[in-house]
């Protein structure tokens, strides 16, 4: 075995038991093979066995592979390895050497215990038997003896004692290897007889054990003052060698060689600003990272201002090391680049930056899952500082790449680019979100987003609009292919909503392009009877992509009836008590799924057909739910806070229950509950058992989760299959619950200030019009109720949409053709008015409440 200055390990010779850890099936090799899996673990030791192999981290992690018929490789079992093996049981033991005998092992750890196991046939694990050891164990009776050398030899192993300047021996003795002037094996430490020569002014350097035979190599220092060990393992970067650097005092070539062997070598990087203070850099594992943040950022701040050495960095970081990156790292160590790198690279001026951004974006994305979900956990326990700076180096970018997309939208190249950028920002968010960092929702989001939103919307448009000029100058075709690209990038987007605000995702649902449209005649005494029967016949492809379309038998000689009178009635009519499909909470303000069915289940698929339908048409609709709906929809886990929501007595019952300062105990409370007139047993093992103060939290969590998930299971994926047959659920995805809910349901903050301030006049009205100031002043005289009923009128909402009153952009005009009769009319879809020119504002009040109590005019065109 070899280990070179940039932490490559190089093997050859026999691979029968797969000590070269190359592969199962590699015959051996003559010449240097270069072990790859151990490409970026920063090593500081090796050691080659009889038949196994062994290497150390800088961070005390052992690695094992080869033959293990006695358990030498610390395993627990007897089953070779044919690639390098992470020897568990060592982990956070600080080991700082290891040595291979024929086949038994030796580690030594700081401070001084030293682990042995493998073959112990001849007492070599000194153990004090000659059993063997799968597992590491402590030779007991060196314990306290602060170790400073451990060597194995063939059947036997060395240690010396730095302060007592003693060497032990164990093990095979028959060829006198022990050298304490006996011929037999031993099981345990004994003292080496070393030569009288070896005085208080000699001290001991190196132990060597071979085959039959060991050495010691002392040296004489006056003084007695110990030798500096030579430093050991691979090249790091350090304060010292950036200094150096820094200073000028070193040739320009020295420096540069000094760059291409740090920045070249992911190993190199990984063994760089570990956090030595307390030994944690120790205790590296999948949640601690091992590196000091505060020493990496001072050291890369000092770098950055020098220009010639930043520069020689980002060609060799560029060239050589993100294109050696492992996408299939051994151990924890080996991902320690992908922290440092980002805070590296943010400090580079634009073009640099985001050529290596997006090149480290790439090989994160590479990465095998298991790795991929170590780093996820490396992000979620990043100083707020840090994790701030890797959202900003990806936005940075994203932004960057979604304006050029924005101002030369036929570049197809940056839009295939600008996905990988972010999908990186997309898994720091559910990071964020799972980990509930500081971090807000606001840092992820790019309001580049919506201006590209436009763009893509203005080709949309001018292909509906310009179609027959594009077919006869011959440029169809390549506006076809460009904007099915740009919708393909989009949609690929769409599934990473983090950096849509909320105007965003709305503009997208408004603006996307249908593939067509699909009808329903329906009967307007009959419309869940008809829509039911007709919606059960509709293919999944033509219920997501395809426009929704509504006729009544009794107006069809209109083009197409209102849809948003369509989802009005019907929701009106499936959400009221009569309907039977629902449960509704004390003072019947709020439903929820029963526990036991009182229609035919198939009615619970329809409705969720019906949900998904008016969310892809933009309606809002009456769905008096509580949030816990919307959340199973996105596979968010409801809470006691949406049991409140929905039964506040009861759920305030039960938070009353975890709040209580007093025993539990006291109220005799049982884990059996009735809900819905049905006894249940929320622990089924142990039917009748007591609330307590130590079991208080789990009996609430199963009395919300029997309420808002196990009594209803049945009945929502019953809903929830409807609902995911008419939407796509990428789409569903961008939102969050609340968002979702605000998009199906509005909220109701009425300012009618703002619906003033937003309306515009056409045709001979114009603000100061008498019609229109009699008419305003007839709308800040109705009630508040009247005013809601104006807005379902003009709109087909009841509520608000979900961007406020700001997006109900009002168009009032006249209607020409009318006498003093004749009633206000809307259209809703344009959220326009047709206003008679009334002669007298008390004219004009009657006929609008007229209008808005029958609720007339509610169709499009």
């Amino acid at each position: 075995m070899a280990l070179t200055k940039d932490g490559q390990v190089f093997v050859w010779g026999e691979n029968s038991h797969g000590q070269l850890g190359l592969r199962k099936d590699h015959p051996g090799s003559p010449s240097a093979q270069h072990v790859q899996s151990l490409s970026g673990v920063p090593l500081a030791q090796i050691s080659a066995g009889g038949d196994h192999s062994f290497v150390l981290s800088l961070s005390g992690v052992v690695f094992g592979w080869g033959k293990n018929s006695a358990g030498q490789l610390g395993l627990g079992d007897t089953t070779d390895r044919h690639i390098p093996t992470v020897v568990n049981s060592l982990n956070g033991k600080k080991t700082v050497s290891i040595s291979c005998g024929g086949e038994h092992t030796a580690t030594l750890s700081k401070g001084g215990t030293v682990f042995t196991f493998g073959s112990g046939g001849s007492g070599q694990l000194g153990h004090k038997s000659f059993r063997d050891e799968h597992h590491p164990r402590v030779v007991a009776e060196l314990w306290g003896s602060e170790v400073s050398q451990v060597t194995c030899g063939r059947h036997h192993t060395l240690v010396s004692v730095a302060s007592s300047k003693l060497i032990y021996s164990f093990g095979c003795g028959t060829q006198g290897q022990l050298g304490n002037g006996e011929i037999i094996n031993k099981s345990v430490p004994y003292p080496v007889d070393l030569s009288t020569e070896c005085n208080d002014e000699y001290t001991i350097e190196k132990l060597i054990a071979g085959e039959n035979h060991s050495f010691v190599l002392s040296f004489k220092e006056p003084g007695n003052e110990s030798k500096p060990i030579p430093s050991r393992g691979i090249l790091t970067l350090d304060d010292r060698m950036i200094g150096r650097w820094l200073s000028g005092s070193e040739p320009w070539k020295i420096i540069k060689k000094d760059i291409n062997k740090v920045f070249s070598s992911a190993s190199s990087l990984n063994g760089s600003f570990l956090k030595t203070s307390c030994d944690q850099h120790y205790q590296t594992s999948v949640d601690h990272c091992g590196l000091d943040f505060d020493l990496v950022k001072t050291s890369f701040a000092k770098i950055s201002k020098n220009e010639s050495l930043i520069s020689e960095i980002v060609k060799v970081v560029q060239q050589t090391l993100l294109p050696s990156l492992n996408p299939n790292p051994v151990g924890e160590e080996s991902l320690r680049v992908y922290l440092l790198l980002p805070e590296l690279i943010r400090r580079l001026k634009k073009q640099q930056r985001t050529e290596l951004t997006e090149a480290l974006a790439s090989k994160i994305l590479q990465l095998d899952p298991d790795s991929l979900k170590v780093l996820e956990k490396y992000w979620s326990r990043l100083p707020d500082g840090w994790l701030k700076g890797l959202v900003k180096l990806f936005k940075k970018a994203s932004a960057y790449l979604i304006g050029r997309i924005a101002a030369d939208t036929m570049n197809l190249d940056i839009q295939t680019r600008l996905p990988k950028f972010v999908q990186i920002l997309q898994m720091v968010y559910q990071v964020c979100c799972s980990a509930n960092r500081s971090i807000t929702k606001s840092d992820f989001i790019i309001n580049e987003i919506n201006d590209l939103l436009d763009v893509l919307q203005t080709i949309n448009d001018d292909m509906l609009n310009n179609r027959v000029m594009l077919h006869l100058t011959g440029q169809i075709q390549a506006l076809i292919d460009q904007q099915n690209f740009s919708d393909a990038v989009l949609k690929n987007l769409i599934s990473l909503p983090c950096i849509f605000n909320l105007e965003a995702k709305c503009s997208y649902m408004k603006n996307r392009a249908w593939k067509g449209c699909f009808p329903l005649t329906l009967r307007r005494t009959a419309l869940l009877e008809d829509s039911f029967s007709q919606l059960r016949m509709v293919p999944q492809q033509q219920l997501q992509e395809f426009c929704l379309s509504v006729f009544y038998t009794e107006d069809m000689k209109r083009t197409d009836v209102n849809k948003r009178d369509f989802f009005h009635n019907v929701f009106e009519e499936l959400c009221a008590p009569e309907s039977l499909m629902f449960m509704y909470n004390d003072n019947q303000t709020m439903s929820w799924f029963p526990a036991q069915l009182s229609v035919e289940k198939e009615k619970y698929f329809l409705f969720g057909i019906l949900c998904a339908l008016a969310f892809n048409n933009n309606s809002v609709v009456h769905l008096p739910f509580p949030l816990a709906l919307f959340k199973k929809l996105l596979n968010v886990k409801p809470s006691l806070k949406d049991l409140i929501e929905f039964d506040s007595v009861l759920g305030k019952s039960l938070q009353y229950i975890l709040n209580y300062s007093e025993e539990v105990e006291e109220m005799e409370m049982i884990y059996t509950i009735v809900w819905q007139g049905i006894e249940v047993e929320l622990d089924p093992a142990e039917p009748g058992k007591k609330v307590t103060n130590s079991n208080r939290e789990d009996f609430v969590d199963k009395y919300v989760d029997h309420i808002l998930n196990k009594s209803v299971e049945e009945v929502f994926e019953e809903f929830k299959r409807g609902f995911f047959k008419a939407c796509d659920r990428c789409i569903l995805e961008m939102f969050e619950p609340e968002e979702l809910r605000g998009v199906l349901v509005g909220n109701e903050e009425y300012d009618w200030d703002i619906l003033k301030q937003n309306t515009t006049y056409e045709g001979s009205f114009y603000a100061e019009h008498p019609t229109i100031i009699s008419f305003w002043e007839v709308f800040d005289e109705l009630t508040s109720n009247e005013k809601k009923a104006f807005l379902l009128f003009l709109t087909g909402f009841e509520k608000v949409p979900i961007l406020g009153m700001s997006a109900v952009k009002m168009r009032v005009r006249p209607l020409f053709i009318f006498t003093q009769d004749h009633l206000p009319e809307a259209l809703t879809c344009h959220a326009l008015l047709e206003l008679p020119v009334y002669q007298n504002k008390e004219t004009l009040k009657t006929k609008l409440i007229e209008a808005i109590n029958h609720k007339r005019g509610f169709w499009e065109e």
